[in-house]
């Protein structure tokens, strides 16, 4: 009693309990006076948790959630299309959701008694037959630590300078809770996301899954889904880490060093983290058998390397940034030697050249999580294929889709994954339940049924169709929009969407080692019909019109010499028909004018990281010393340096874009004139030698101010140089050529409004001026429809990357 006594008084009763704990795992040989100190307490539990299970028990049931708000109503979701995510992702049950104290009570049919109980606590919501599915997972994201909007204070916290092995960072001491992303995400599904420290470290640190809703605390750590440090956690329930490492050209160029060097930093790490793990099972060992003296001393551990001991022994999640087949086999080699399972690869642009590969790894395949369509904007992207995540889940591997920082366009992702030949099940599992499996999160997340947290999304059509929009998140219960923007649909959108059969092109990806021929095959005769037209759009003096619109047949359009001779009906059309023509049988598709491209350097590079593939961004008048020969009568323009054929423009053309418009590549006020070209002329791609002149008015870091960028602009129109810039300038004011100025904040695009309205008035003409960015145009609808003024909403998603774009 008098020992017992001891250990209480002096250790507390969680101790007390670990330490007897521990006693069933090692037959302690203890002194019970040695219990009593702290030294031995912390070392207890430290022993138990090297070997502690690292899966969830089986006996993990809650009554509530640890995330739950005390005064949260119940909510009932009547009439709702369930997508359970079980059953690989195909079940899908008509029936009703009961949430309740953060977690999902019921689903299926709730019995009148069972709701009675809530009398009017309880809030009904009717679904009406629409789809109703797990929030999203994120699970690769920098939300929180590369916060929006940019500002220097704030949104550099995603990385580290200080070394290329920092096993012991940690993103929850740089999460910003006040990141303009997270609302935006919330309003796109998102209601969980992995944030991971950036790529440019060979070990950047660790990551950790936070819950996107506010919180009362407004603190990062009310922000963490579980906290691996928690210690009142159960030892049966991991708590898990997850630890970062990235090879390739990121921490390449960010330290100046090689492959070769990332490999050895990487393996250096791991060879000292064996050892600390050997220090750490000898000293456990010998306090098992009765060792315990004083020379014993403290538990041996490292802040450095103790999360890398942690992914040894199977306790911290490995998530591994690589892109090419070079890098995926270091990585696995890596595994191998050291014996460690990675969880998951993100990036993966070649993964599906070498799913075999994968499948070495020790411990297992990981988890492969990428884009959905890859920019190539490096030199390892320049591989990546549309058709990776169809092509690795067809090899048994797991497929998690991500969005890049934000976490806005993670569904879009899966959308496109679909379309490409992704099963409907599988892309929508990849932003839900394969997520939560790799995060070892799911028993929280990623599935509807009881016991899950209650994270929840009605979706106003179904969700891989494009367009698809929550009616209304609930993360832990929590209804997060204060109102729905979804748009009435009819009921043919609750269905997926038909996709293409891609096979033959997926192939070919594999076949030509991610890099499959690309140029347009011409048809073989003059005459082209298009048969089993569902609709027919083409450009009249009234815009953009369906010309099958008054049938309720499929109907036919037939092409004579590149040229759109007749649309309707197959008897209609049999006058410009011919037994000598090709006949395409569209099944029900629909024929549209060739897209046009705009706001991208189409024509102008090839890998935009590789200085010799691409035309280079221009001297600015404003920011740079200008040599003599680029003085006043030189005006750049994109028609010198376009490149034709690139695969962005052939991938571009395969995807409808017919002909693009570049304008020169710059950082700041001055790009120069822009060229129209098409995509699939060969002999004689001009279109357009001189569009319009393009320049920028922002704020840019550490060069002139907006108002200056205004005052130049308005000498450049009103009081022009002479030579090439005076007739420019006169083309412009006299309405022959667009300006065409990039512009996102209302304030600026306020100021463009009143210097158009004064050159108009100085030069009694009409001037055309487009303003593309134009993120808070909106705000200014009115004065810019009077005002005569263009717009081109670029990027289509916008999003408050900097201060001028908040009110997006």
């Amino acid at each position: 009693m008098k020992a017992s006594y001891l250990i209480l008084s002096r250790l507390g009763l969680l101790s007390f309990i670990a330490v007897l704990a521990l006693s069933f795992l090692f037959p302690l040989k203890v002194r019970p006076e040695k219990w009593a100190s702290t030294q031995a307490a912390s070392a207890v539990v430290h022993c138990q948790r090297l070997r502690l299970n690292s899966t969830i028990s089986s006996h993990f049931v809650r009554k509530s959630s640890d995330r739950y708000v005390p005064g949260t109503k119940p909510v009932l979701i009547k009439h709702a299309r369930i997508w359970t995510g079980e059953r690989n992702g195909t079940q899908v049950i008509r029936g009703d959701i009961l949430m309740e104290k953060g977690l999902i009570k019921s689903i299926g049919r709730v019995s009148a008694a069972a709701l009675a109980s809530y009398k009017d606590d309880l809030i009904t919501i009717d679904a009406n037959n629409s789809w109703v599915t797990p929030g999203l997972v994120d699970m690769h994201s920098q939300l929180g630590n590369r916060a929006a909007p940019y500002l220097a204070g704030a949104s550099d916290d995603w990385l580290s300078d200080n070394g290329n092995t920092q096993p012991f960072l940690r993103v929850l001491d740089a999460l910003n809770t006040h990141d303009e992303s997270y609302e935006l995400a919330i309003a796109s599904g998102v209601s969980t996301a992995l944030v991971l420290p950036g790529s440019n470290n060979a070990i950047g640190g660790q990551g950790l899954t936070i819950k996107l809703r506010k919180t009362v605390e407004r603190t990062p750590t009310a922000m963490l889904l579980e906290h691996p440090d928690d210690p009142e956690y159960h030892l049966d329930e991991p708590r898990w880490r997850h630890v970062m490492h990235a090879y390739g050209e990121n921490p390449g160029r960010s330290h100046s060093q090689t492959r070769m060097d990332t490999a050895a930093a990487l393996r250096e790490a791991y060879t000292r983290a064996i050892k600390l793990r050997h220090s750490q099972e000898c000293y456990c060992l010998k306090m098992s058998q009765g060792q315990w003296e004083e020379s014993l001393g403290p538990f041996p551990t490292d802040l450095e390397l103790q999360s890398l001991v942690d992914v040894l022994n199977g306790r911290a999640k490995l998530h591994v940034k690589a892109e090419e087949a070079i890098d995926l086999d270091d990585m696995v080699r890596l595994s191998n030697e050291f014996k460690f399972s990675i969880s998951a690869i993100h990036g993966a642009s070649e993964a599906y050249l070498v799913p075999h590969l994968l499948n070495t790894s020790y411990g297992g395949p990981p988890a492969i999580v990428l884009r959905a369509t890859s920019t190539r904007v490096r030199r390892e992207t320049y591989r990546s294929s549309e058709f990776a995540p169809r092509i690795l889940s067809t090899q048994g591997l797991s497929v998690a889709m991500k969005s890049g920082h934000t976490a806005r366009e993670l569904l879009y992702d899966a959308q496109q994954a679909y379309f490409y030949g992704l099963p409907a099940n599988l892309a929508l599992s990849s932003v839900t339940t394969v997520p939560s499996v790799v995060l070892g999160l799911d028993h929280r997340i990623g599935y509807i049924r009881p016991g899950s947290d209650a994270d929840v999304i009605i979706w106003d059509s179904h969700p891989m169709a494009l367009g698809a929009t929550p009616k209304q998140v609930w993360i832990d219960g929590i209804a997060q929009l204060p109102r729905t923007q979804a748009a009435d649909k009819p009921p043919s959108y609750q269905d997926a969407p038909r996709v293409p059969d891609f096979d033959d092109e997926a192939a070919l990806a594999v076949e030509y080692d991610g890099l499959p021929p690309l140029l347009p095959e011409r048809a073989e005769h003059d005459i082209v019909i298009f048969t089993n037209v569902k609709s027919a759009y083409m450009s009249s003096d009234f815009g953009v019109l369906n010309t099958l619109l008054r049938t309720d047949n499929l109907g036919v359009v037939v092409a004579v010499n590149g040229s759109v001779s007749c649309t309707g009906l197959y008897e209609s059309c049999a006058g410009v028909m011919s037994a000598d023509a090709t006949v395409i049988d569209l099944k029900g598709g629909s024929i549209a004018p060739g897209f046009i491209s705009y706001g991208s350097p189409l024509g102008l590079e090839q890998i935009s990281a590789e200085e010799s593939t691409d035309d280079g961004i221009i001297f600015d008048p404003l920011v740079h010393s200008i040599p003599l020969v680029l003085s006043e009568n030189s005006i750049p323009h994109a028609l010198d340096a376009l490149q034709h054929g690139s695969r962005d423009a052939l991938l571009a053309y395969r995807a409808g874009v017919v002909s693009a418009i570049t304008a020169p590549k710059h950082d700041f006020f001055l790009s120069g004139l822009s060229a129209a070209f098409s995509l699939g002329d060969e002999d004689d791609p001009i279109l357009q030698d001189a569009v319009a002149l393009h320049l920028s008015i922002r704020h840019f870091d550490h060069t002139l101010s907006v108002s200056a960028q205004v005052a130049v602009l308005r000498r450049l129109l009103l009081d022009p140089l002479e030579g090439k810039w005076l007739q420019l300038s006169n083309r412009i004011t006299g309405g022959e050529i667009p300006l065409v100025i990039e512009a996102h904040g209302a304030d600026i695009i306020s100021s463009l409004i009143l210097l158009k309205r004064e050159v108009e008035s100085s030069k009694a003409a009409s001037m055309k001026m487009t303003i593309t960015g134009a993120t808070e145009a909106h705000i200014l609808a009115a004065q810019i429809s009077q005002a005569n003024i263009g717009i081109i909403i670029n990027p289509s998603r916008p999003m408050p990357s900097r201060w001028e774009d908040m009110k997006t």
